[in-house]
């Protein structure tokens, strides 16, 4: 019978689901203020020239090179996550991000060192955007391995909880400034300490981590001397139906949160003449909801099939989104708030249980290679690219039908990643803790 395995006591698991949702809060608080930089500051201080309109799209085109460098972390960081273990990786990771972010709001603009500015602005970009890679898959792990795999829904939302965390603490952040300053107060230097301020989050993130132990299962698997040798390689060769199955399944959600957060901005001004601020007032409710919703849809699939969870909330979602839209046919600040809430609620449906379910798909000792990969591979086809697919499909046909189409495809895709992956099996986990407790077998 396997020996008893030894379980981390409340306080460290505590500690544990704060460190994994203090990194991803940093990633989408970085995710927000840069939005808001990019379109009303980076053109004039970093692309200065005749056409505002080229300014602002090299501006943005720095936005994008955060996306495309996520899958250089997920190999890179992925790779030493299951080499020298979680914590180790996520102080680099963190440290990475933060420092990444402190730089931006110090970096001179054009006017003072040229062409230098815009260079340096993308490669801190670039590196925000490998820590990122590296930072989300050690998240999930380090609050998921340190709880009970039969409660591995619930553990693992704390790094999704981030979102929602991350984008109310920005704009709150923003919201002051604006408030307290001048408009050219804040585009000359307020702007700053919105990134100045990411170090608060940074500092408590690291001293939380640095107190803490590797994960038992890394610890486990370290004592076992099982540790894989080239964990990518592997992915690849030993894991190709996983991977498939986990990126497939975070393309939906992406899409929709998207949607929801990003391109419904456009939407909402272009097409029925409404405000940024009615906008932004409708996303921040729907993000305070999910604060609630995704934790509580992380447990809720610790008790139902997390895999039906997933998918009904999924097909919910497709549904949803032209209702959303006929319901808007006129302005509404009303229906505008229900139907933004109501649609991020279907995506903290599957949000919450997502963490869970793509590490459950990867073998244990190769799980944050294959998380990350999944992670920031899909985030690349999925979210990265979504608000200007829709963006254009307005463009080219003057009609929210297409854009409920193309989400509906991105949930069919999430739909075939459900179907390929494997329900939760604990006694893996269970059978790596019971053999490092083992007591050593002796010979006469």
């Amino acid at each position: 019978m396997p020996a008893p395995t030894a379980r981390p006591g409340r306080g460290p698991l505590i500690k544990a689901y704060a460190a994994s949702l203090t990194g991803t809060a940093l990633e989408y608080y970085d995710f927000a203020v840069y939005s808001a930089a990019a379109a009303l500051v980076f053109p004039q201080l970093f692309f200065p020239g005749e056409d505002p309109l080229t300014g602002t799209l090299l501006s943005f085109s720095t936005y994008a090179v955060g996306f495309l460098a996520r899958p250089v972390g997920g190999i890179v960081f992925g790779r030493l996550g299951d080499r020298v273990g979680r914590k180790n990786v996520l102080v680099w990771t963190l440290m990475l991000i933060g420092a990444a972010t402190l730089l931006i709001g110090l970096l001179p603009g054009y006017a003072s060192i040229g062409v230098a500015a815009p260079i340096i602005l993308v490669m801190l970009r670039f590196a925000q955007g490998v820590g990122v890679g590296g930072e989300w898959g050690g998240a999930v792990l380090l609050s998921s391995e340190y709880g009970d795999p039969a409660k591995r829904g619930f553990w693992a939302s704390a790094a999704q909880i981030g979102p929602p965390a991350g984008n109310l603490l920005a704009n709150g952040v923003l919201a002051v400034l604006a408030a307290a300053l001048t408009e050219d107060a804040f585009l000359s230097w307020g702007w700053r300490v919105a990134f100045l301020i990411s170090a608060v989050l940074v500092a408590f993130g690291l001293w939380i981590r640095l107190k803490l132990e590797d994960t038992p299962v890394f610890q486990a698997i370290k004592e076992s001397g099982e540790r894989p040798k080239a964990p990518i390689k592997e992915v690849f060769a030993t894991q190709k139906r996983a991977l498939t199955a986990a990126a497939l399944a975070r393309v939906g959600p992406d899409v929709l949160y998207a949607l929801f957060t990003v391109f419904v901005a456009t939407y909402a001004t272009q097409v029925l003449g409404m405000t940024r601020s009615q906008v932004l007032t409708a996303v921040l409710i729907g993000s305070a909801a999910q604060l609630g919703l995704i934790p509580l849809a992380g447990a809720l699939s610790d008790r139902i099939n997390r895999r039906l969870l997933y998918a009904i909330a999924a097909i919910g979602s497709a549904i949803w989104v032209p209702v959303f839209f006929l319901i808007l046919g006129q302005p509404s600040m009303p229906l505008l708030i229900l139907g933004v809430v109501i649609g991020l609620a279907f995506h903290a449906l599957m949000y919450g249980p997502q963490a869970a379910y793509i590490v459950e798909q990867f073998d244990i000792h190769l799980r944050y290679a294959g998380s990350s990969l999944a992670y920031t591979l899909a985030g690349v086809i999925g979210g990265a690219i979504a608000p200007l697919v829709f963006t254009a499909l307005l463009g080219a046909f003057g009609s929210w039908v297409p854009i409920a189409l193309y989400l509906a495809g991105c949930v069919a895709v999430t739909l075939v990643g459900l179907r390929l992956g494997r329900d939760p099996q604990p006694q893996e986990e269970e059978h790596v803790l019971s053999a490092a407790h083992r007591p050593a077998a002796t010979t006469s």
